[in-house]
């Protein structure tokens, strides 16, 4: 068991460090760099899957890798919808974020990708509100997403559950 512990732990730390950089990244550039968030996805995937080896377990790693799927999937119809409305380092981020979030459980996977788009969605009428934006301005979504994982992480952590 402390080996699963182990790989998950530093894919976590992986995560931390990553949100920290393409946090800042994205405020300043718009940009979530494909040199950032590729490897943060890939190291996921293989640290998940050696936590999931080591415990003889692979409902974990299978449930994240849907977990991943499907944010990566729904943010893609969000970008398709409305390519000015969502980047594609977005859409490459919520495969990252989401195979996080769901090797914790759908429960984070869910809160988390709800409180991203709260989050974000607060940010930008915040903004509207002081007259800094308006409809058509570009919002970096990245640092919100982040936000939003982590608040189900730490969630997670607690015990804090939706059902």
């Amino acid at each position: 068991m402390l080996w699963t512990d182990v790989f998950a732990a530093a894919a976590f730390v992986c995560f931390a460090i990553a949100s920290v950089v393409l946090a800042v990244v994205d405020l300043r550039s718009h940009r979530l760099p494909n040199a950032i968030v590729l490897p943060l996805w890939l190291a996921g995937v293989a640290l998940f899957a050696a936590a999931s080896a080591a415990a003889h377990d692979g409902e974990g790693f299978l449930r994240a890798l849907i977990g991943s799927g499907a944010l990566f999937a729904f943010y893609l119809v969000l970008r398709l919808l409305s390519p000015r409305g969502m980047g594609g380092g977005d859409v490459k981020l919520a495969g990252a974020v989401g195979l996080h979030l769901a090797w914790l459980g759908w429960d984070a996977l869910a809160l988390g990708a709800l409180a991203g788009f709260v989050l974000g969605g607060a940010y930008g009428l915040v903004l509207v509100a002081a007259r800094r934006a308006d409809r058509r301005t570009a919002i970096p979504f990245g640092p919100w997403m982040l936000a939003g994982a982590w608040i189900a992480v730490l969630g997670a952590v607690c015990g804090i559950r939706l059902t």
